[in-house]
């Protein structure tokens, strides 16, 4: 009987540990929401080839919003917005996490996401982070487990990802960029820290470059964003839409395959206007899914037809 009482304190001890740390994590994930003033800095470190010539350092800023826009159990998913000015906000990318998820498209090149299961052994206690385009359509997924040690919490994975939207449209001398993520939150804010290779793929991977990235978020009062509050409460429902459909894609497609500009158009041109012709207080959500559907089908290479829902 003592044995036995020994065993159950123990398997509660070890539930309630796991229930802290998990609590840590979506603290820590939460603590990046808010506004921000942003800096992304990236600069090439290293040329595998003596010869190369290294492209110019980038830099940008500007003030960013981040809101939970699902915040569950197991599923947390950040959008971040861009604010221009008082009249101006730009949707910009989304963070998707997800507790102990088996399932993940992976990167593999030429604009080409496939299905990747994971064993549930190797993702206990882990998060998959999935990050989207600005039109929200894939980028690049990786789980890790959350860190908290000796006051700092980071988070940090391996994925592919294709060219950044800095690179994709001035360069074809690579065609898959490794990214090595870490997302810290700081006193100041919060940090994503990057040390990327650039690879060109075809039937091995050939490293031209390594890169540096170090973008800062560093938290403002968040009535500096309120123009972006005041914006997302009039297209958040078109933008649910715009999920809802991309889940249809992959809830159907082992391997997604997407051309990015079709007619000299690229999609999250289409996708944009659509939202400005469309959002507001007379938001029609079956008549916005309808057009949403057929520009997403009119930019996928093989041919995948949605189903209607």
């Amino acid at each position: 009987m003592k044995k036995t009482l020994v065993i159950l304190f123990t398997l509660l001890a070890i539930m309630s540990m796991a229930q802290d740390k998990k609590k840590q994590d979506v603290n820590a994930i939460l603590d990046m929401c808010g506004c921000y003033k942003i800096s992304f800095n990236f600069a090439e470190t290293f040329g595998a080839d003596k010869d190369y010539e290294y492209h110019d350092n980038y830099y940008s800023g500007g003030l960013e919003w981040v809101v939970p826009i699902v915040n569950e159990e197991n599923k947390i998913v950040l959008q971040h917005l861009l604010v221009i000015n008082d009249t101006m906000i730009i949707k910009h990318w989304r963070q998707d996490w997800e507790f102990e998820n088996q399932d993940l498209y992976v990167y593999d090149k030429d604009n080409t996401w496939k299905y990747k299961s994971l064993p549930e052994d190797q993702v206990k206690g882990q998060w998959t982070q999935r990050v989207f385009q600005v039109d929200d359509s894939p980028r690049y997924e990786g789980s890790a487990t959350w860190v908290h040690v000796d006051g700092k919490h980071y988070w940090e994975s391996l994925a592919d990802a294709p060219l950044p939207r800095r690179e994709f449209s001035k360069r074809s001398d690579y065609n898959v960029m490794v990214r090595n993520n870490r997302h810290e939150i700081t006193d100041y804010g919060w940090l994503h820290e990057q040390d990327n290779l650039k690879v060109q793929r075809d039937s091995d991977d050939q490293l031209l470059a390594k890169e540096k990235g170090w973008n800062t978020y560093t938290k403002v009062e968040d009535s500096q964003c309120q123009p972006a509050v005041n914006w997302w409460k009039v297209n958040k429902q078109y933008w649910a839409d715009v999920r809802a459909t991309w889940d249809q894609v992959f809830a159907s497609q082992q391997t997604v395959e997407i051309e990015m500009k079709v007619d000299d158009q690229i999609m999250f041109m289409r996708l944009f206007a659509l939202g400005d012709e469309m959002a507001g207080d007379n938001y029609k959500s079956k008549k916005a899914k309808k057009e949403i559907k057929r520009i997403i089908e009119m930019h996928l290479k093989s041919d995948i037809k949605i189903a209607s829902k």
